[in-house]
C-alpha cells in the first residue's frame, strides 16, 4: 500500500506523527510532506525533533517541489490524509489553490478519485470554514474532525490520539490494532433472554 501523508500547520501535530508511526510498523508505504507551519507547530507542541519525523517516513517531499512524483495522477497512489488540515490547506484544497505540493498533491488525488481524508483541526467554526469543509467534500474529500469518542474510556492523551488516527486509517483502508470501535455496550446480546430495544 502506497499512502500520502501532509502534515500542516494546524494545532495537533502529534497526530501526523502517531499516523506515520503507525503506518511505518505496518509496513505501509508513506510519501510524506510537512508545511513550514507544520514543521514549526512540531517544534513547539511536541518534544519531537523535525528531523525525526521526517524519518518516520518512506520518501520526503519538499513542499515547493512541484516535480515530486506525488504532483502527476499518473503516479499511483491508495489515497492521502492531511494530519492535521489547517483551515488554510483546507481552503486551498476546496478551491483547487494548488500553489504548493501538499495542495497540488490533494488535488491530484480528487481528480484521480482516490480517497483523501482531512483531519481538520479547527473550533470554533466559522461559515467560511464550514462552506469549505462542504466543498471540499462535494469534490470527493472526506472531512474528518479530529474529535476523539469516550465510548471507549480513554484513560490517557495517547488513547484519544489513536482513536482519530484509527478512524483516519479506517477511512484509507488501513488494517490497524489501535482500537476505540464501538462493538455495543459491555455483556448486551451474551445473556439469553436478552432482549434488544430497536
Amino acid at each position: 500500500m502506497r499512502l500520502v501523508v501532509a502534515i500542516s500547520g494546524a494545532s495537533g501535530a502529534v497526530y501526523g506523527i502517531r499516523a506515520l508511526e503507525v503506518l511505518k510498523n505496518l509496513g505501509v508505504e508513506t510519501h510524506l510532506v510537512v508545511s513550514e507551519a507544520a514543521a514549526e507547530t512540531i517544534r513547539l507542541e511536541t518534544d519531537f525533533a523535525v528531523e525525526d519525523v521526517l524519518r518516520l517516513a518512506s520518501e520526503v517531499h519538499n513542499i515547493d517541489d512541484i516535480t515530486s512524483n506525488i504532483a502527476s495522477g499518473s503516479y499511483r497512489t491508495d489515497g492521502m490524509v492531511v494530519i492535521p488540515c489547517s483551515m488554510k490547506t483546507l481552503a486551498g484544497i476546496a478551491t483547487g489553490y494548488s500553489d504548493n505540493l501538499l495542495l497540488r498533491a490533494a488535488d491530484v488525488t480528487l481528480k484521480e478519485r482516490r480517497r483523501l481524508v482531512l483531519v481538520v483541526r479547527e473550533t470554533p467554526l466559522s461559515l467560511i470554514h464550514l462552506e469549505n469543509m462542504v466543498a471540499a467534500t462535494r469534490a470527493g474529500a472526506i472531512v474528518l474532525p479530529a474529535m476523539p469518542s469516550f465510548y471507549s474510556r480513554p484513560k490517557t492523551i495517547e488513547a484519544m490520539v489513536d482513536q482519530v488516527v484509527g478512524k483516519s486509517l479506517d477511512m484509507l483502508g488501513v488494517e490497524h490494532n489501535l482500537g476505540g470501535r464501538w462493538s455495543g455496550p459491555p455483556g448486551r446480546g451474551k445473556k439469553r433472554g436478552t432482549r434488544v430495544r430497536t
